[in-house]
């Protein structure tokens, strides 16, 4: 049975809320058993399950602070839905390898999330905008 884009919508904010609020148990009880979590560019590459996906917000919580995601666009379809968002929030660790030094950042995310009938998320899959992170914290490199 097809989910509706209400379920859908209901989901992905619940799962949002729990990162926003940097509940790591919450996020991952949004996730179905075998999820597939894909995180592109993060260096473990997919996982699969929640344990497997503990580490990557255990690291988001302690690099990014006060985070607050506004939804830009969504397209649904059959159990699946892609949602264009915008992230603001602080920069209070070494996001994604970088130094933050407790600085704004905002950047724009999208998730391919596919959710199982049951309305789990079956699949996560994310892409971020490297380039308006490297700009936002740009790192000092030593004179050549």
């Amino acid at each position: 049975m097809a989910l509706s884009p209400a379920d859908m919508d209901r989901k992905i904010d619940e799962h949002f809320h729990f990162e926003a609020t940097d509940d790591v148990a919450g996020v991952l009880a949004t996730l179905a058993p075998d999820v597939e979590h894909d995180i592109v560019g993060w260096p473990t590459g997919p996982t699969r399950g929640p344990a497997a996906a503990r580490g990557f917000y255990e690291a988001l919580f302690a690099d990014l602070a006060d985070g607050r995601i506004e939804c830009v666009k969504r397209l649904y379809g059959a159990n699946f839905l892609v949602d264009e968002s915008m992230w603001r929030g602080r920069a209070v660790g070494r996001p994604f390898g970088l130094e933050g030094g407790d600085r704004p950042l905002a950047f724009r995310l999208l998730h391919v999330i596919e959710l199982a009938a049951d309305g789990a998320i079956a699949r996560e899959n994310v892409w971020l905008d490297l380039a308006a992170i490297l700009q936002q914290l740009p790192q000092n490199r030593p004179a050549a």
